[in-house]
């Protein structure tokens, strides 16, 4: 199958000019065909020469995430994200690596726990005593116009168990402690226009 015009292109440019900045865009090109393997080692090399362009670490990383590299992935956003905090793109990626762990570590705990619950051989067991018989406290009197109230109430009220809450997702509280620390760190930021009148 022959190769994208395009990547040729660049291919040659990068040949000519080894030190050239369109390693990035070359990376890229082979990120967007799908050949993965090729945008992580052209993305590599020319950050070797251009260690801080942020865009060539982006494709680098995302390249990184479709062939499950994860950690290394992660390591190429977090350092964009350090260089430039409001880049979206790292920031994205970095949440959607959280998520992927995070449904990995949920996939491999309910495997072991089918694991650890597999049938067994039952043991034989006495029953349990039944428990004891405790009689109901003696309910205060009440008005008769409140409980009138009180029986015609609807009985399909949900009430929430503060027991039974829903798990709050992990991913979710470190994205918002992050982005509170962003907010703060402009919020002090002198504005361009604080000395002009």
């Amino acid at each position: 199958m022959p190769d994208n015009p395009r990547i040729e292109e660049l291919r040659r440019r990068v040949l000519r000019d080894p030190a050239s900045i369109a390693f990035a865009q070359l990376a890229e090109e082979h990120r967007r065909a799908g050949q993965y393997e090729e945008a992580i080692e052209v993305a590599r090399a020319g950050l070797n020469q251009h260690p801080a362009y942020l865009s060539a670490r982006v494709t680098l990383g995302r390249a990184l995430i479709e062939v499950a590299r994860l950690d290394e992935a992660a390591a190429e956003f977090e350092y964009v994200v350090k260089a430039a905090p409001d880049n979206l793109t790292a920031v994205r990626q970095l949440a959607d690596i959280q998520q992927r762990r995070h449904q990995v570590s949920n996939d491999t705990k309910s495997g072991q726990a089918a694991i650890k619950t597999a049938p067994a051989i039952p043991l034989p067991v006495s029953p349990a005593p039944p428990p004891p018989i405790v009689p109901a406290p003696a309910a205060a009197p009440q008005h008769p116009e409140r409980r009138a109230v009180i029986d015609a109430a609807p009985s399909s009220v949900p009430v929430m168990d503060p027991v039974k809450q829903p798990p709050i997702d992990p991913v979710l509280t470190e994205l918002e402690a992050w982005l509170a620390v962003l907010v703060d760190e402009r919020s002090r930021r002198p504005s361009a226009n604080a000395g002009r009148h």
